[in-house]
């Protein structure tokens, strides 16, 4: 079982970018996929989280209207795409899947499987 980040990279101020997350080992569609984020010295945050279960999915008000979650079942992968990117979006983002939405959106320590992450730098 594996998640796998992959996307990231350098761009300017209002900028995009495209993260991919591919599962292996079972079906996304399956889960509750959460993506997360951590900054330097700060707390990881999540992002955005979607679920085939759920009829939208859901954000943090800080990327409300620049990141959009979506999922491609037939590849089983998740996607975020990221515009309007901005400096305090400079962190490195990982996806997560759990079988409950509850544990990706509020207890996200307890959740099962983790990508490794792809770091996110937005510079001037």
């Amino acid at each position: 079982v594996q998640l796998v980040e992959s996307g990231g990279g350098l761009v300017q101020p209002g900028g995009s970018l495209r993260l991919s997350c591919a599962a292996s080992g079972f079906n996304l569609d399956d889960y509750v996929i959460g993506w997360f984020r951590q900054a330097p010295g700060k707390e990881r945050e999540g992002v955005a989280c979607i679920s085939s279960h759920d009829s939208e999915p859901y954000y943090v008000d800080s990327i409300q209207g620049r990141f959009t979650v979506s999922s491609d079942d037939d590849k089983n992968m998740v996607y975020l795409q990221m515009n309007d990117l901005k400096p305090e979006d400079t962190a490195v983002y990982y996806c997560a899947a759990d079988l409950s939405a509850i544990v990706v959106r509020n207890a996200p320590g307890r959740i099962v499987y983790w990508g490794q992450g792809t770091q996110v730098t937005v510079y001037s």
